[in-house]
């Protein structure tokens, strides 16, 4: 899902809080490599950063997602090592 405000655009992510901790603990890699593969796809999002709600997480990008850029950004966190890919529902 997107959602778009007066200044910033939203990938959500359902998924267990489990999971939403793990990617928070390295945020900073996951941003890095989000915006490798984004880049290397030729997209012009670029996400910002990523914040935990009570449903899943949230990643900040600089333009609204579009359904190719969600899918990457799906994708990436599915193989994660550490993420149980069963609680990660699509965004």
């Amino acid at each position: 899902m997107t959602t778009k405000g007066p200044s910033k655009k939203q990938v959500i992510i359902p998924m267990s809080q489990d999971n939403s901790n793990i990617v928070i603990s390295c945020a900073d890699e996951h941003i890095f490599n989000i915006n490798r593969l984004l880049k290397t796809m030729k997209s012009n999002v670029t996400a910002g950063f990523i914040q935990s709600d009570s449903k899943g997480i949230i990643i900040t990008t600089n333009q609204v997602a579009s359904a190719s850029d969600m899918n990457i950004i799906e994708n990436y966190i599915k193989e994660s090592t550490n993420v149980n890919t069963n609680n990660v529902s699509l965004p």
